[in-house]
């Protein structure tokens, strides 16, 4: 079992008690703006989805980590890494993502937990190039991207939905050339002030 730590942060495998808070999350429509359609999922849609990161962990040796307030206990959303097979054009592909609930927003919590995943990505297992996906116009995921030091890939549509998308990505060498000058938070120096 993968458990990391960051300043703030455990990020850790799921439990049977993370379902209903991670539906809570799920059940705010501005957390699921961005996310697809932009539809909230419940309770059993939620569950679904654990168990399915949870499947990626065995077939993938990465998936999805729970993000959990150290100094609380409270789980604060996901982060992590998977297969993003709902973008056919940029596969073979392994996508970061994070979504967590909007009392976490605004903190740098969000890059905080997506660079634990690069780093874990990267560094223990051997991933050569990482991406990650956001809608057109989400500019605080776009952020982030660019504190972890990705670059704009391409631009393209949704295949499903017809949203237009943007496709940011590291390789592991440059994830190498800017590590050495990170921020605890797991920034790149210079990069927009604001967090996510």
């Amino acid at each position: 079992m993968v458990t990391l730590e960051t300043p703030r942060l455990t990020l850790r495998r799921w439990r049977e008690e993370d379902i209903a808070p991670m539906a809570a999350i799920h059940a705010d429509p501005e957390v699921m703006r961005w996310i697809r359609d932009g539809s909230v999922r419940d309770e059993q849609q939620t569950r679904g989805g654990i168990q399915a990161w949870e499947s990626e962990w065995e077939s993938q040796r990465f998936g999805l980590f729970a993000v959990e307030i150290r100094s609380t206990g409270e789980l604060a959303g996901f982060t992590g890494l998977s297969v993003p097979r709902f973008l056919p054009e940029v596969l073979p592909a392994v996508e970061v993502g994070w979504r967590l609930g909007r009392s976490h927003w605004g903190q740098g919590l969000a890059t905080e937990a997506a660079a634990a995943a690069v780093r874990f990505g990267f560094e223990e297992r051997g991933l050569e190039r990482i991406v990650s996906i956001a809608q057109v116009g989400n500019d605080a995921s776009e952020r982030i991207m660019t504190k972890l030091g990705m670059r704009l890939a391409r631009e393209t549509v949704h295949p499903t939905g017809g949203r237009r998308v943007r496709v940011f990505a590291l390789s592991s060498d440059e994830y190498v050339t800017t590590t050495r000058s990170r921020k605890p938070d797991g920034s790149v120096p210079g990069d927009p002030a604001r967090q996510g």
